[in-house]
């Protein structure tokens, strides 16, 4: 079973039937009972964070042997498990491949950084809600202004559910700020967009995409041109993701950073304020040096640097890897576009 550059839709059937087999044995949507400094469980329910689809590594680099990838919390030697605890070799006749990933967060800000204040906002900057709650008003938050996208000639703000809505929680019409407050914006200065519509996040599984959008209040007040160094888009039409594409973004706490695609099928399971969440088919990535995001790079839109056209949406992320649904899946299940 030869693997070329895989796309979701050039998935050998084979493959894609053993990681769903890998899944239903295997990935378990629990809260996890915090570890001790002392001891940890690496029970494959408690260790195994997602599993997903590319080439075998051997000694980092990848060879030509398809496999199903366990991401792990913790990579233990073999002589510290007992038997009935280690993953198999392979799953239905196919080779597996276990790596570290650290376990998967969404990655609102929680620390207090100064992002600055853009009129005309753009891409890559920081946005964000007041909390609702006022049993959370002792917080304040931000995130990442992922694209201006457009539907029936109206202009909005695209980035995540957990960005935009406070994981369901807003109200339909509630404030969207520019900073986000976190960032020292201004609820009586600052407001730019009020929250139109998001997909809600289901606790436990079956979730492809968290994405909402807020309808800009004028549309003189965002740009569509991203912040440097990605600048304008080539076009506004999705672009497949695909194992080894070189990718960039712009977001609110990282700034630019560039990396790889390492996997275009990825089922995981993400920490949220509402539990752990189960999302499927998603797409991970490497940075070229160092991470790729961090907390507060939530919403930031994936392009591709070779034709420069969105790939994915981030949303979460691991000491390891970055997370990002396919981006024609959010644009589909928003009924908008991206402008160019």
């Amino acid at each position: 079973m030869a693997l070329h550059r895989m796309t979701r839709a050039t998935i050998p059937d084979k493959l894609r039937s053993a990681k769903e087999a890998a899944i239903e044995q295997f990935l378990r949507v629990t809260d996890v009972v915090e570890a001790t400094a002392f001891a940890v469980s690496v029970h494959p329910h408690d260790n195994v964070v997602g599993i997903g689809i590319g080439r075998k590594l051997v000694n980092g680099r990848p060879t030509d042997t398809p496999a199903v990838r366990f991401y792990v919390e913790r990579k233990v030697a073999k002589g510290a498990l007992p038997a009935d605890l280690m993953l198999p070799k392979s799953v239905n006749g196919v080779a597996t491949d276990v790596i570290e990933s650290g376990r998967f967060r969404a990655l609102p800000a929680s620390v207090p950084l100064p992002r600055r204040r853009l009129r005309p906002a753009r891409p890559g900057g920081s946005v964000g809600f007041k909390f609702p709650d006022p049993a959370h008003a002792q917080y304040v938050m931000a995130g990442t202004f992922g694209a201006v996208a457009e539907a029936s000639g109206t202009r909005y703000i695209l980035s995540n559910n957990h960005v935009l809505a406070d994981e369901n929680t807003l109200s339909i019409g509630g404030a969207i700020f520019q900073p986000g407050l976190l960032d020292n914006g201004d609820v009586g200065k600052d407001q730019i967009a009020k929250l139109t519509r998001f997909v809600p996040v289901k606790a436990g599984g079956g979730n492809t995409v968290d994405c909402a959008i807020a309808e800009v209040l004028d549309p003189k007040l965002v740009r569509a041109t991203f912040l440097p160094k990605v600048g304008k888009l080539k076009s506004p039409e999705p672009i497949a993701a695909a194992e080894g594409m070189r990718v960039m973004k712009v977001g609110r706490t990282t700034g630019f950073t560039t990396g790889v695609v390492t996997d275009v099928s990825a089922t995981l399971k993400v920490k949220y304020d509402l539990g752990v969440v189960r999302f499927d088919d998603q797409v991970f990535l490497e940075g070229d040096r160092g991470a790729f995001s961090d907390r507060g790079d939530s919403g930031s839109l994936i392009v591709d640097r070779a034709t420069h056209r969105p790939t994915a949406l981030l949303f979460a992320g691991s000491p390891a890897f970055t997370a990002g649904n396919h981006v024609s899946a959010v644009l589909a299940e928003l009924a908008v576009s991206v402008v160019v």
